[in-house]
């Protein structure tokens, strides 16, 4: 198969690789808006000495902000495009972070938020959309690639921004990644396109596929979404709730401090925890969203949910000691970032990729609402004393999950396909 596509009218055709590669980089240009936040907190309560709690609320804000605006956002880009959708979104990020910078009251901090959820959203939304529509024959692998660059990007510049707010300020920070992410997808922005019928390769016929483009409204009236949301809710939260409480979860085991060496490397257990983390974040996406191609989607689902549970048992029961709890933390972040390569690549097998932007951009909204049940988790750990209890929700959630994906969704798919083929059989 052409890496570029057909071409059916003499035109030199579109490298798809070429989408593929500026999507992927204009994530990692959004990548520290989430990951990056945390480095900016306390600077922040030590010059306004507001209270964590309520700058963390910016965070919510962008979380809430940059999923539940998704679907509208992928509306515009199934009608007009994907370059003037993710312009605007590198605008309006650059405006962002440039009112964060000058932010001096709390409310002005929350509607930075909000617009930084926007921009985000925007970007975020397009490029797994379009990752879709072009890699019909590779969604799982495609849709992970890009989204790795979001899972795993800040780790290209969370260094660099430690450094400016060590030595220049925050706002300093705020100000110069913020322009300076914000031209690189305003660039990047130039090189996307929707593929044209005939230049995209066909799906894989491997995999079951619709056969026809669902619109969003007639997608959220079948069971099976709403199935396939409530399951994102369920392992977007317990991943979450660790993203969130990684570090408290490490100083309540006493080992947040602690040294530890790997091979040249001489760290403590949190920020090396936190390395691994991140690059197991980011390489889940595409290892699995690769696997699901040549292996199913719900088959991959039940594997790796079911090592999912495996992760937070062994997290919450053996993970308090230093390597051990480097390794379990880590293996919750490779079992559970991969959400964001098998759900949208099942949604878009499941319905079409003619609305692809905005049908996942709905599906995605799951990890908005799942943001909502993190202070759920704080609230059972302070009732018990320990983390254990919540550890041993996150495991019957994602054995749940793993059982419904295989049990439910796996023949719901089929007998949805069939339904489709029947009824398409006459013309």
């Amino acid at each position: 198969m052409s890496n570029t596509g057909p071409s059916t009218d003499g035109v030199m055709p579109v490298n798809r690789w070429l989408q593929l590669v500026a999507g992927v980089i204009c994530m990692v240009m959004i990548a520290n808006l989430q990951y990056g936040w945390t480095y900016f907190v306390d600077p922040i309560n030590a010059k306004f000495h507001w209270s964590r709690t309520e700058i963390q609320v910016a965070f919510t804000i962008f979380v809430a902000t940059e999923t539940w605006l998704v679907p509208v956002e992928g509306w515009f880009v199934d009608r007009f495009g994907p370059r003037v959708v993710v312009m605007f979104g590198g605008a309006v990020v650059a405006l962002a972070w440039s009112m964060n910078s000058f932010a001096s009251t709390l409310p002005m901090l929350y509607v930075a938020a909000a617009v930084s959820g926007v921009g985000a959203g925007a970007v975020y939304g397009t490029c797994v959309g379009n990752a879709l529509k072009w890699f019909a024959d590779r969604r799982g692998l495609a849709a992970g690639l890009t989204a790795a660059g979001f899972g795993a990007g800040a780790a290209a510049t969370v260094y660099p921004i430690i450094h400016v707010i060590n030595t220049y300020g925050y706002d300093k920070a705020f100000l110069w990644f913020g322009l300076g992410q914000g031209v690189v997808i305003l660039v990047l922005s130039q090189f996307l396109k929707a593929p044209k019928p005939g230049e995209a390769p066909k799906a894989a016929r491997k995999l079951s596929q619709s056969a026809r483009d669902f619109k969003p409204m007639e997608m959220i009236k079948t069971p099976a979404f709403w199935i396939l949301y409530v399951m994102f809710v369920l392992v977007a939260s317990s991943g979450l709730v660790v993203t969130a409480q990684v570090a408290p979860i490490a100083r309540d085991y006493k080992i947040a401090g602690l040294p530890v060496n790997f091979l040249f490397v001489s760290s403590t257990v949190l920020v090396m925890a936190g390395i691994v983390d991140n690059i197991l974040n980011g390489l889940a996406r595409p290892t699995f969203g690769w696997v699901s191609d040549h292996f199913g989607r719900e088959n991959t689902m039940a594997v790796v949910f079911v090592a999912g549970a495996g992760a937070y048992w062994a997290l919450g029961t053996i993970g308090n000691t230093p390597w051990m709890f480097i390794a379990t933390a880590g293996m919750v972040y490779f079992t559970w970032g991969e959400i964001y390569s098998l759900f949208p690549a099942l949604c878009t097998d499941m319905y079409g990729s003619g609305y692809a932007a905005t049908n996942a951009g709905l599906l995605y909204t799951a990890k908005g609402t799942a943001a909502f049940l993190v202070p759920a988790a704080s609230w059972l750990q302070s009732s018990t004393g320990s983390w254990h209890a919540v550890f041993l929700v996150a495991t019957i959630a994602n054995l749940a999950v793993a059982a419904t994906a295989f049990f439910v969704i796996k023949p719901m798919r089929t007998a949805h396909h069939a339904r489709l083929a029947a009824v398409q059989q006459p013309a």
